[in-house]
């Protein structure tokens, strides 16, 4: 059937209405007209494919990647880089305004870098001599030769492991490469005895939890600090945009000048690290073992002695602290807890960073502090290009 796309859904799919139900079309764009074969119905939704097309968007671009609709990994290959942001900065837009009442004026445009090759890190899996992704929706694997989104390095190193996994029993592969692609870890879970080809191409070799070449962790910058990264910590997958973000926060507190901040969720200690020369005392918080061993490690690699950290949840210790300038939270997806909520209430900041890549709990959670502050600026970041993923950098304060 013949039909029209008036918008893009959050997840950057299609969307038209046939017989005045909503029908999500993927690799659809706004305006075209196009021929859609309906391959899901349900009582409230239609899910469809594109047989054709008539009329093509102005920001439709050609595909690059071999995997496009078989691979899981990204939705907006077909969507060019500037609209690509303008669909992020609309979507965080109206995210905000549904689930947190949030002024869309805050919310400024998209900031971007690199479309391709941006990711240190990257997972694979492996069944039946195949080494790849898993195929949209199922846990089938897509063999890939080289992905787009990863740096350089890695697809390297990808071509290697293609050519060992037929002598080897592979279940699973994770590669991370440091910021400045000098540095390439490969972690890997399953039965594998010949990798004498792989250990000529990485510095740090692990497997099943055991290192075999190098030491546990590669350093990789973000501006002028250094930070060890180990296989099971979490780093910002972005290598040069992570820098901006990090330069976002830094330009806060050379502004508002805080002596104490506590950085919740703090990983392996990278923010907290990065902002502790304008500073007096920084204590981070993470429940990640090997993220608070790296970063204290961190904190002796750039010399760093106003730094502390706690290996625990936040809402396990969020009760203790007082005497609290600002409060930095980088949580996951599920966004904060009521507990740890009402305790940087109760510990009244004058300043709240926010980082959150789920707008959804970032909106529901702004919501819950607007008793007591106020949003200055919503910033999105294009971290996950060529995905519907998006960054967000949130500045509040208190209210006088």
């Amino acid at each position: 059937m013949r039909t029209k796309i008036e918008k893009l859904d959050h997840f950057g799919r299609g969307i038209t209405y046939i017989n005045g139900k909503i029908c999500f079309v993927d690799g659809a764009l706004p305006l075209e007209d196009l021929k859609i074969k309906i391959v899901s119905e349900t009582k409230k939704y239609s899910l469809a494919d594109v047989d054709d097309y008539y009329t093509l968007s102005d920001d439709r671009c050609d595909v690059l990647c071999p995997y496009d609709n078989v691979c899981g990994g990204c939705n907006l290959l077909h969507l060019n880089f500037s609209g690509e942001n303008k669909f992020k900065c609309m979507k965080v837009k109206e995210i905000l305004k549904k689930f947190g009442n949030i002024n869309e004026e805050l919310v400024t445009d998209t900031i971007s870098d690199s479309e391709y090759n941006y990711r240190n890190k990257i997972t694979l899996h492996c069944d039946d001599n195949m080494l790849g992704y898993y195929r949209k929706g199922t846990k089938r694997i897509v063999p890939i030769e080289k992905c787009l989104l990863v740096d350089e390095e890695i697809n390297k190193v990808i071509k290697v492991l293609n050519e060992l996994i037929y002598d080897n029993d592979i279940d699973e592969v994770v590669i991370r490469v440091s910021n400045d692609s000098s540095e390439i870890m490969v972690s890997i879970t399953g039965d594998i005895s010949n990798y004498e080809e792989l250990q000529n191409v990485v510095d740090v070799l692990e497997i099943n939890n055991e290192i075999v070449l190098g030491d546990e962790s590669i350093i990789s910058n973000i501006g002028n600090k250094k930070y060890y990264v180990s296989s099971k910590s979490f780093f910002q997958v972005n290598k040069t945009l992570t820098e901006k973000l990090y330069n976002e926060v830094l330009d806060v507190i050379k502004k508002v000048q805080p002596k104490k901040v506590l950085d919740l969720y703090c990983g392996t200690g990278t923010i907290g690290i990065y902002i502790s020369d304008c500073v007096d005392e920084v204590v981070g918080v993470d429940y990640s073992k090997s993220g608070i061993k790296d970063a204290k490690k961190n904190s002796l690699l750039n010399n760093v002695n106003n730094c502390s950290f706690i290996c625990d949840k936040v809402e396990n210790v969020i009760d203790s602290f007082n005497d609290i300038d600002m409060i930095i939270v980088d949580p996951p997806r599920a966004g904060l807890d009521d507990k740890t909520i009402e305790n940087i209430k109760r510990i009244n900041p004058k300043d709240i960073v926010y980082i959150s890549c789920d707008p959804v709990t970032l909106g529901r959670d702004l919501k819950l502090f607007s008793d007591m502050y106020e949003v200055v600026i919503v910033k999105p970041y294009n971290m996950f290009p060529k995905t519907y993923h998006v960054e967000n950098f949130v500045l509040l304060k208190r209210k006088k």
